[in-house]
């Protein structure tokens, strides 16, 4: 009887090395393994190919090889047929990708090299798992995915990967959507199923969804919290900031989109006045002495111009009507006469004139003013107050800081709508948060995710205590774009410089960032290059792969090459967790898992009636 370990290396044997160049190796093949397909010991063995792995025998190491080509070597015997080349023996080029130590370990890189006549053999079921097994000892494992060649069920680990910061890049209908929603589901699903409690009170997950696809029920976790947020609709969700949340400097210029060097001075100046004003027992009463103090000290001003543009100021400040309902003209009862350079009421000069000006229409019009109540009305009306200050003070200039103060009163109502500085409460009723922009305008959807990052990344900073953050950004070029033409050169330095702090020093805080994105080069490249693990998807525009090129200096060319004929669910792995890119199929989830970002049938269409 024949042993059966023999038997075997017989199935299995490809062929012997040839010739040895640096890692270059290669590798003829036998005459009689030619088939594209083998069968052994009840599994169905792919033949050795391009971008298949061999596995070469010295001593009691195994060098696994990658292939990356294959020519045909003639025979001799043979060169008087028409085409000898496809009767000749194939030569396979191989890269040399790791090796296997006694014990049965795999280490990526090369540690020693093959000798000619070296037996080169397929990988059994077994070896492909050694190489592919990316979690160490007594890792937790997330099943969510199958190796591309063999479809051997494939374990990505949690720590390494999900304590790290991943890209996710793809065209639209490669997959992309499918592979965040499996990561992030079986995630949450194994570390609950060890315990609940621990992993609900110390582990974070926020998710930025900008195209409504992962806020229906069963999608990521069944227990989360998912905001509903709208621009549109009065009645949509809103998100918990408080007011002391809502009026912090970096909120307000993220809000405005103020300016460094002069309009984030000014806001400063305006949350001490308002911080003042109300620490006292009569705010509104407070509010009126100083504006009777400021429209005493503009009616006898001799600067018609700066005059016209401070009653501006007051208009915006009072109310339109008096306590009767009437409407009011702030400046009916005044005269101006250039020969003097003064007002006139009535029959009276107003400059030295206090009497006379305590009997103006705007003097006691101002004992109509009241503080409306609502955060962002009242602090627009201080922002008035503090820029009547700074023009009477010659510090500051209407063209440089009125943009601000229109920012902020055009965003009135959105900010309305999103944030309800009333509600104390934490965003995180539950440890996992879903944010559905879908319903909110273009320029909202660009401050909310920076804004609640910002927030989420301070708190978390401040008060870390080993716990974790995961902010998840979907769709990310929305927000991480490094060309826009709908705001300045601040706005998009500042929007940029926040998300690149977070994902250079966030994950000494427990802080980890996952964006997905279809367009990779539309992403900053420090953000693009910082993150420690990939999953691309099928990508054909140039200058994404050139993108992809440049960040991830550990794909090999073949591959690189792959990338734009990838099918949908492959993707191409590479990162820190494994020690070698890795092709794999992302394991589809069920339809009522999945989220709402399916490719439109028109045969289901046409099966609609009615």
């Amino acid at each position: 009887m024949s042993d059966p370990r023999l038997q075997k290396e017989a199935v299995l044997r490809v062929g012997e090395v040839s010739g040895v160049t640096g890692r270059r190796v290669l590798v003829t093949v036998d005459k009689d393994k030619n088939l594209s397909e083998l069968f052994y010991d009840g599994d169905l063995l792919r033949n050795i190919a391009v971008g298949s792995y061999v596995d070469i025998r010295k001593g009691f190491v195994s060098l696994i090889g990658k292939v990356d080509g294959e020519n045909a070597l003639p025979d001799a015997s043979r060169m008087d047929e028409t085409d000898p080349f496809v009767r000749g023996r194939r030569v396979l080029s191989v890269s040399l990708v790791g090796f296997i130590d006694r014990r049965g370990h795999f280490f990526g890189g090369t540690k020693e090299l093959p000798l000619v006549g070296n037996e080169a053999f397929l990988l059994t079921r077994e070896k492909v798992l050694q190489v592919h097994n990316l979690l160490a000892e007594n890792g937790i494992a997330l099943h969510v995915a199958t190796s591309e060649y063999e479809g051997y069920d494939i374990a990505l680990p949690v720590d390494g990967l999900m304590n790290s910061h991943i890209a996710i890049f793809g065209n639209t209908g490669s997959g992309k959507s499918n592979t965040l929603a499996t990561l992030y589901q079986s995630f949450i699903r194994e570390l609950r199923a060890i315990d609940e409690e621990a992993f609900n009170n110390n582990c974070r997950v926020v998710l930025f969804d900008f195209n409504g696809e992962y806020a229906h029920a069963d999608c990521i976790a069944t227990n989360k919290t998912v905001y509903n947020l709208s621009t549109r609709a009065e009645n949509s969700d809103k998100i918990p900031l408080g007011n002391s949340g809502l009026l912090d400097i970096e909120m307000l210029s993220i809000i405005s989109d103020a300016t460094e060097k002069t309009q984030k001075p000014f806001l400063r100046r305006v949350l001490s006045q308002r911080e003042r004003v109300m620490a006292g027992n009569d705010p509104n009463g407070h509010l009126r002495n100083m504006l009777r103090q400021q429209v005493s000290q503009v009616l006898q001003m001799s600067d018609k111009i700066r005059i016209d543009l401070l009653f501006d100021y007051f208009r915006q400040i009072l109310p339109e009507s008096d306590l009767n309902g009437q409407l009011v003209e702030i400046a009916s009862d005044l005269e101006w006469y250039s020969n003097s350079a003064q007002f006139k009421c009535g029959q009276e000069w107003l400059r030295g004139n206090q009497a006379a000006i305590a009997n103006t229409v705007i003097y006691e019009h101002v004992a109509a003013f009241q503080l409306a109540g609502d955060v962002i009305a009242d602090f627009v009306t201080f922002s008035y107050v503090q820029l009547i200050y700074d023009v009477l003070a010659n510090r500051a200039q209407n063209e440089h800081i009125a943009p601000v103060i229109n920012k902020l009163r055009s965003k009135q109502s959105d900010i309305r709508k999103i944030f309800d500085p009333a509600l104390q409460g934490t965003l995180f009723q539950t440890n996992i948060v879903v944010i559905n922009l879908n319903d909110v305008n273009l320029e909202m959807k660009k401050t909310i995710p920076l804004l609640v990052s910002r927030r989420l990344y301070q708190e978390h900073k401040m008060s870390f205590q080993g716990t974790s953050l995961n902010i998840v950004i979907d769709e990310a070029h929305n927000i991480l774009s490094t060309e826009s033409s709908r705001e300045t050169e601040s706005w998009k330095d500042y929007r940029l410089e926040t998300f690149e702090e977070i994902i250079k020093e966030g994950r000494k805080f427990g802080v980890f960032v996952t964006i997905a994105s279809q367009r990779p080069n539309d992403i900053s490249s420090t953000i693009t290059s910082q993150a420690h693990n990939y999953f691309i998807h099928r990508l054909i525009n140039q200058k994404d792969l050139q993108s992809i090129a440049s960040a991830v200096s550990y794909i090999d060319g073949l591959t690189e090459e792959s990338i734009p004929t990838l099918p949908t669910g492959t993707c191409i792995f590479s990162g820190m967790a494994g020690q070698m890119p890795l092709k794999l199929n992302i394991k589809p989830l069920d339809h009522h898992l999945q989220p709402k970002s399916t490719t439109l049938r028109f045969s289901q269409l046409l099966s609609k009636t009615g």
